[in-house]
């Protein structure tokens, strides 16, 4: 088979945790002839990015990382890919962990291979495991080899295209298959070239006539359709042992698209000024700030001006070390110096290009965090602006009790957090569970009475109001009335009451915020010195104090409205996991988006959101996830209520 070079191609490695996918990316490094430095680990967003050459061709490879917890980044890195390696354990019963990948994958239209890695423990026919991810990819899954075994052990493959025998021990050399194997070998032949015969008529015509199809017309369509996110071939090996890394070099060699294929299916016109999108962002310290990016449209040389910002220098990591380039072509990707973007910009003009920009999901866990100094504060802000940068997915907010709260996809994302503020920005804080934001209310309507008579000297303090408050219906909040008549309180003491009201209800009796009540200012007096808009809020205020006491207060939680999405064999555990947690099941339906996926829906009070996420990854394959919002406030009762009012003293 005639194969033409191609320029610069990018390789995303993907893979659930444990399937071995960091260890195939240094194997293909090694066979390529590429030892990874030492000091070349993870940055913050948990991808390793290396530049290396496969016979001449030049090539990156990025390994994303396998927790679900940092989907995020390894959405970024297929955004800007031409190919996924994606790597998966050959037990069937893990399929389903596949499932995430390979639907973001479809909603991609990103081309990809399937490598089942562990093939020297494979205790079953490699067609079941297919069989077991098919459900779960959008395009045929085609077996390109079939297992040699000698007695108990796999000792190498068979190559169904070229019809050549392969042995671990030497993968450069072939032979012919074993005839034990021809029966097998042909079955999965027809069956690869029944998959590429859906798409080209040549090919389904000799299919019918039962004519001879040569291995260059198989290469021929096969690499069409890969490219085409058609078909995804299946190939097997073993990376901690070096098992089938050259088959599967040559493989991605064949298939991967060239750069500027990639380009035009993104839709990016081929002549314009760069165009450069972001997926990754680094903090250097000394270093400064490097955006990695994806070159779609070149080339870009160093001290070039790009929205508005002049590049400070490029930098490629052939074996992970950093190395300085002058210039980058199209197609490539490499660390850009002293931009002003953060990871999923696009600078310059994408004109009508669909470039993918992975849109974040929302956080499922959360933590307050606090500095041991207050000195620490301005740092703490800059530090965690930088963070966001770093880690897609990271949300930072302030609560309305003060606290900064760091939100994202759970322990081990927020725990790498608060790790890259103490060791990289030199920022250590303290982390707690965030406090519930309950409210009070009352049961009961009150007449009361306040008046503030003081003399100190000069002018003296006096104000009298007397009030009605009265509960309101769940949701309206806080209402002041007005019914003074005959001057009992002159017209410009009135918001002042108002004011003094409110000011009252921000602490109740439990030392919450009052809600959903109405405060009536019905009647008051005055005096013409020693009145003031001072006095009439105090007033007001100490009404209020005396008068919650006797309304018959009780304490309100908020309940969020939560939907879980699970593959449905895990839709009886969800709802378990809500009705354990005091939530009230609404229903539950099939996914709109994700078809073997369902939605179940709750209400679930905030209080017992925490912790939700891991308990529902622990019995979910680490699969299950959730969104919520607020729904409504709900009454607090009994032990629940009692050990909110201790909290809070």
């Amino acid at each position: 088979m005639v194969h033409t070079p191609s320029g610069p191609r990018t390789v995303a490695i993907v893979g659930p945790y444990g399937t071995g996918k960091s260890t195939l990316f240094e194997a293909l490094l090694a066979a390529a002839g590429t030892k990874l430095v030492r000091g070349a680990e993870r940055g913050g967003n948990d991808l390793r990015i290396a530049h290396t050459q496969f016979m001449e061709e030049p090539w990156a490879l990025i390994d994303c990382p396998g927790s679900v917890e940092f989907v995020h980044a390894t959405e970024h890195a297929l955004a800007i890919a031409d190919l996924a390696i994606v790597v998966a354990d050959h037990a069937p019963s893990r399929a389903l962990t596949l499932s995430p990948l390979l639907h973001t994958l479809h909603r991609f239209n990103l081309p990809f291979l399937v490598f089942l890695n562990h093939v020297d423990s494979l205790g079953h026919p490699v067609h079941e495991t297919i069989a077991a991810l098919q459900p779960y990819s959008s395009c045929p899954l085609v077996q390109r080899e079939i297992p040699i075994r000698e007695g108990d052990a796999i000792s190498g493959f068979i190559d169904v295209i070229s019809e050549r025998a392969y042995s671990y021990r030497d993968e450069q050399t072939h032979a012919a298959p074993p005839p034990s194997l021809a029966a097998r070998e042909q079955e999965a032949r027809a069956g690869l070239v029944e998959v590429l015969a859906d798409h080209d008529d040549v090919l389904l015509e000799k299919l019918i006539e039962d004519a001879t199809i040569s291995s260059a017309e198989i290469y021929r369509q096969l690499r069409a359709d890969q490219a085409a996110a058609q078909v995804a071939g299946v190939l097997f090996g073993a990376a901690d042992r070096g098992w089938g890394i050259f088959r599967l070099w040559k493989a991605l060699r064949h298939d991967t698209p060239a750069a500027e294929q990639t380009a035009v299916r993104r839709g990016v016109a081929p002549e314009g000024p760069p165009l450069v999108q972001i997926f990754r962002t680094q903090h250097t310290g000394q270093g400064g700030k490097l955006n990695w990016a994806r070159i779609w449209r070149g080339p870009l040389k160093d001290g070039a001006q790009i929205n508005g910002t002049r590049l400070g220098g490029i930098t490629k990591f052939p074996a992970g070390e950093p190395t300085k380039v002058a210039e980058i072509q199209s197609g490539e990707i490499a660390a850009l110096a002293r931009l002003e973007a953060a990871t999923g910009s696009i600078l310059g003009d994408a004109g009508g290009a669909a470039l993918i920009v992975p849109t974040a999901l929302p956080p499922v866990h959360t933590l307050a965090i606090a500095t041991a100094d207050r000195k620490d504060d301005v740092r703490l802000s800059s530090a965690l602006q930088k963070l966001r940068e770093e880690l897609p997915g990271l949300a930072v907010s302030h609560s309305e009790s003060g606290e900064t709260i760091v939100a994202g996809q759970g322990e081990l994302h927020l725990r790498a957090a608060l790790e890259r503020l103490a060791g990289g920005f030199g920022v250590a804080v303290a982390s707690h569970a965030p406090a519930i934001p309950y409210r009070e209310t009352i049961r009961r309507a009150v007449h009361q009475h306040g008046r503030l008579k003081r003399q100190t000297g000069g002018h003296g303090q006096f104000a009298d109001v007397t009030l009605d408050i009265a509960p309101l219906p769940r949701g309206s909040g806080f209402k002041f009335v007005d019914k003074i008549v005959g001057g009992a309180v002159p017209r410009n003491y009135i918001p002042a009451v108002g004011e003094g009201a409110e000011d009252a209800a921000r602490r109740g009796v439990f030392g919450y915020p009052v809600v959903d009540i109405e405060v009536t200012l019905v009647d008051g007096g005055f005096h013409s010195v020693d009145s003031s808009d001072m006095a009439f809020r105090t007033a007001a205020r100490q009404a209020m104090q005396e008068a919650l006491p006797k309304a018959d207060p009780v304490l309100l939680e908020p309940v969020d409205h939560v939907t879980v999405t699970v593959p449905q064999a895990y839709t009886a555990t969800a709802q378990r996991l809500l009705t354990g947690r005091r939530g009230q099941i609404l229903g539950y339906a099939e996914n709109a988006e994700w078809p073997g996926w369902d939605d179940v829906e709750g209400l679930v009070p905030a209080a017992d959101l925490p912790g939700l996420i891991i308990d529902l990854r622990s019995q979910t394959m680490g699969l299950g996830t959730y969104r919520h919002r607020f729904d409504h406030l709900a009454e607090v009762h009994g032990k629940a209520a009692a050990a909110v009012q201790r909290a809070a003293g």
